[in-house]
């Protein structure tokens, strides 16, 4: 519980950074912090199917941001604080990297010891046993996405072509119609 109020104070404090900060760049990439805070907590809440499509959209999203902020805010870093924003970032991503791997080492199962294996009322279980009788497909997985997780499949389809389309839009290089060309 305790990684939870971590990653809660985290990401009140990438908010409050992203608001205040008046480098546009730097406030994009709080966002992105956000964000990833958001999927871990997912992934710590064991739905990993939706700590992954939060952390694609979240990177086509810091894609199409930072793309959009580039072009505004041009911002050049020199000298010391270049060094020290390093230092800074690695020291981040070391304690990120450590805290992750003490959760994951007293949570995940050992490498051949399925999870569901050790709840018989998991979804999984549900899914093998009566897979075939509920939806007449002998291709467990397909049945599984077409069947039983249909609207989830159909949802997280769609952000992810939304995003895509999205990043497309924003960097395509031009644009086919001038502004000063007349509508047809």
């Amino acid at each position: 519980m305790a990684i939870f109020y971590i990653l809660l104070l985290f990401m009140i404090i990438a908010a409050i950074i992203a608001v205040e900060t008046k480098n546009l760049l730097s406030a994009v990439i709080c966002v992105g912090a956000i964000g990833f805070g958001g999927s871990l907590m997912f992934l710590f809440l064991r739905a990993p199917d939706i700590a992954i499509t939060q952390i694609v959209v979240e990177v086509l999203a810091l894609i199409i941001l930072i793309r959009a902020t580039i072009s505004r805010d041009l911002t050049f870093i020199s000298g010391d604080r270049e060094f020290f924003g390093t230092v800074v970032s690695v020291v981040v991503l070391f304690v990120i990297f450590m805290a992750a791997m003490r959760v994951f080492d007293n949570t995940m199962p050992q490498f051949g010891d399925p999870v569901f294996g050790r709840v018989p009322e998991a979804a999984s279980n549900t899914y093998l046993r009566q897979g075939l009788k509920d939806t007449g497909a002998t291709n467990l997985v397909a049945s599984v996405y077409l069947d039983y997780r249909v609207y989830d499949t159909l949802g997280e389809a769609t952000v992810l072509f939304t995003a895509i389309l999205g990043a497309l839009v924003i960097l395509r290089g031009k644009s086919r119609k001038r502004v000063e060309e007349p509508d047809p």
